[in-house]
């Protein structure tokens, strides 16, 4: 495989380009209720189901350390519902945990979970 090195990308139609470290270094799309399933992803080899809404983010390549900037949403139900993911306290290199919660502040299964993670890679 052959790397290709560069300051700026740019996508055929688009008329602004963007600094390659703005670029999300992971992100994922999941269901997280019953068994949890990614729908899709970049950089992100697997979840695992930690209980009853704590979902744990595994990155197919580590961070460069835990100092990285995230960003998640959820939705409750098929039907919208209010839900918010929030990062626990494990937060590192090589992966990390959501929990997500409704509007009473209680641990559910969203529906659809996505994460957004922006930082160096190792």
């Amino acid at each position: 495989m052959s790397t290709l090195k560069v300051t700026n990308i740019q996508a055929t139609g688009e008329t602004a380009s963007r600094a390659v470290s703005g670029v999300a270094a992971a992100w994922c799309n999941w269901n997280g209720t019953g068994t949890i399933a990614i729908n899709d992803s970049e950089n992100v080899s697997s979840l695992t189901d930690e209980g009853t809404g704590i979902t744990n983010v595994v990155y197919s390549n580590a961070m460069a350390n835990g100092n990285y900037a995230n960003g998640g949403a959820a939705r409750e139900t098929a039907g919208g519902g209010f839900a918010i993911l929030r990062l626990s306290i494990n937060h590192n290199a090589g992966s990390t945990r959501w929990i997500c919660e409704d509007d009473a502040e209680t641990d559910i299964d969203g529906e659809m979970q996505t994460v957004s993670t922006h930082g160096d890679l190792a």
